[in-house]
């Protein structure tokens, strides 16, 4: 055996082992999260000889990474303003029946999500709706699937909404407009369609409850931080418009709620999600090193009978292909490895937003298929058991539904 194919084994092997522990299947003998989990294969990959680390450096996005870090500190201000108390006590009191309050639930959620990143916004909403939906003696689950499944929805609309979008405009060069014009229509159409299937699955749980407002108002709002988060978001929705460097207008915006903030700048980077930029610096370097063996290479060449035909088969069979690799290999990694075959395709950036739309949509099908879903699951666990099958058999319909729906209409416009 060669050092080159020695090498190949080698980077697959530590592929395979990373993925196993990032798709949520902890090993007692090695119980990592995520992060570390990617971080061990990042490791593993430099001192196996398969990237020297230089190669490494080069292979982290920072683009990805600065994009994230600067919408994270906008979104932590806004948290340490009472934005998200404010609203979520808000929505209950403007519900006033627990199917409208489904539906401005899936409208916030969706909302924010694309204007933030879907992950920082469950993290940020989900024990703030534990809260006003235990207050208002409500049941969870209904609202809990609604939260997770609309951040997913919503984010699809922009290039900042979750992190594969970041990846994918970073790597496709697509404008935000031009992102936002073909995929914005597909996630409202998206958040409808989920309220409808949410609202009939849950329909006899919703007519038999009934909201109790609390006395206890939450705590108040901080109108100035709050004005001054959300007049520099404009500002860098402006810039992103604009055509501006995407990564830096976002850590500009942020950097500069920091300076007019007159806050303690320790508290609002406690609330950056750091482990969630580790997990993405690493994933680079573990994918970069699967990359070099030139076996996704190999296996798009296998499937190229799959992806030839004309321009609206290859986007419904990519569709469908993007689908099922990011519930096998989780949305983001997928994306960094099947964007290397785009240039192969008749229509490149149509391809790339079809990935978009198939990769973010999804992220609905089960509890694993996105990091919002697994936040959102997790951090309302102390008060309800959702259970694989439980989410399942509303996400299948909601991912199957939307995906559908989406396609045609991203289809018709483009």
């Amino acid at each position: 055996m060669s050092e080159h194919e020695r090498q190949e084994i080698l980077a697959i092997l530590i592929f395979s082992f990373t993925y196993l522990l990032i798709s949520g299947r902890r090993l007692k003998v090695l119980p990592l999260n995520r992060p570390a989990a990617a971080l061990l294969g990042a490791v593993l990959m430099v001192v196996a000889g398969i990237m020297t680390p230089e190669k490494a450096y080069r292979a982290v996005d920072y683009d990805t990474l600065v994009l994230l870090l600067g919408m994270m500190l906008i979104s932590a201000y806004l948290f340490m303003a009472g934005f998200f108390d404010w609203m979520a006590d808000a929505v209950l009191r403007f519900a006033k029946t627990p199917q409208r309050l489904l539906l401005y639930l899936i409208l916030a959620s969706g909302v924010l999500s694309a204007l933030l990143v879907n992950d920082t916004v469950c993290l940020m909403l989900t024990p703030l709706v534990v809260t006003v939906i235990r207050r208002g003696q409500l049941p969870l689950p209904p609202y809990l699937l609604a939260l997770a499944m609309s951040a997913n929805l919503g984010s699809v609309a922009t290039l900042v909404g979750n992190p594969q979008n970041m990846i994918i405009g970073s790597l496709s060069k697509i404008s935000f407009a031009n992102f936002s014009w073909s995929l914005a229509p597909v996630a409202v159409t998206g958040l409808a369609l989920e309220y409808l299937i949410l609202g009939f699955g849950f329909r006899r749980v919703l007519k038999a409850a009934a909201i109790s407002i609390p006395a206890q108002a939450p705590r108040p709002m901080d109108h100035r931080l709050a004005g001054i988060c959300f007049a520099c978001l404009v500002l860098v929705f402006i810039g992103f418009v604009s055509g501006l460097d995407l990564a830096w207008t976002a850590l500009a915006g942020g950097a500069l709620v920091m300076v007019l903030a007159r806050r303690d700048t320790h508290e609002a980077l406690k609330l950056v999600d750091w482990h969630l930029l580790v997990f993405f610096a690493a994933l680079f370097v573990v994918v970069e090193g699967f990359n070099s063996t030139g076996l996704p290479d190999e296996l798009y060449g296998k499937m190229r009978g799959v992806f030839e035909g004309g321009r609206t088969s290859q986007a419904w069979n990519l569709a469908w292909f993007s689908v099922l690799g990011s519930n096998l290999f989780s949305n983001v990694p997928f994306v960094l490895v099947a964007g290397k075959w785009m240039g192969n395709f008749h229509d490149p950036e149509l391809m790339w937003k079809v990935m978009a739309l198939a990769t973010t949509l999804a992220g609905n099908l089960t509890i694993l298929g996105s990091v919002a879903n697994i936040i959102v699951v997790e951090s309302a666990r102390g008060h309800v058991e959702v259970g694989f099958w439980d989410y399942a058999k509303y996400g299948i319909p909601v991912t199957l539904g939307t995906t559908l729906a989406g396609m045609l209409i991203l289809l018709w416009i483009s």
